[in-house]
């Protein structure tokens, strides 16, 4: 029978490995866990920032931002507060409040800047039953100074279809999808 010495693990410096042989002792397993305490808790953290910025990216990128932006720039009377070129006012916008278009629940904020001022615009809409439309309930823009311009005075720019336009005649709906 023949007997093997124990060789030790290589050390830094002792060269490149060359061959490795089975009858060391395998290392130990608790000594290591340790790692898992200290990096868990920053995966973790690295997780959950990551879905917040992906969250608000969703928000920012939402037709609802765009169209409520897109009115703001429209806007006789927050264009002579802000003035020209209104777009977000960080270069990474931050939109506040909760977008649930499913549930008929939207409720935003976010700051603009124009090439004058800046402001805090909220947008709030609602939609009272499930195949119905959004109803606006606020649309106003905060100015820096604390005072609010509620831009739904002149109307709403954000009901597209009358109801009046909904009605069909009963003898179109008697044939619709038929020819005649």
């Amino acid at each position: 029978m023949q007997r093997r010495t124990l060789i030790a693990a290589p050390k830094p410096g002792d060269g490149p490995l060359m061959h490795r042989r089975p009858d060391r002792e395998l290392p130990d397993v608790e000594a290591d866990s340790f790692r898992w305490s200290r990096t868990l808790p920053l995966f973790i953290a690295i997780v959950a920032v990551s879905s917040v910025a992906i969250f608000n990216y969703q928000k920012m990128s939402s037709p609802i931002v765009a169209s409520t932006l897109y009115a703001l720039r429209t806007n006789p009377r927050a264009r002579e507060y802000l003035g020209d070129e209104v777009y977000f006012k960080q270069q990474i916008p931050w939109i506040s409040g909760t977008m649930n278009q499913l549930h008929g629940r939207i409720d935003i904020w976010f700051s603009v800047k124009g090439t004058k001022n800046t402001g805090v615009m909220r947008f709030a809409s609602f939609r009272p039953t499930p195949k119905g439309m959004f109803e606006t309930t606020e649309w106003s823009l905060e100015m820096s100074d604390g005072t609010k311009i509620d831009l739904l005075e002149e109307g709403d720019p954000f009901k597209v279809i009358d109801t009046a336009m909904l009605d069909d005649d009963d003898e179109d709906t008697a044939t619709r999808g038929f020819r005649r």
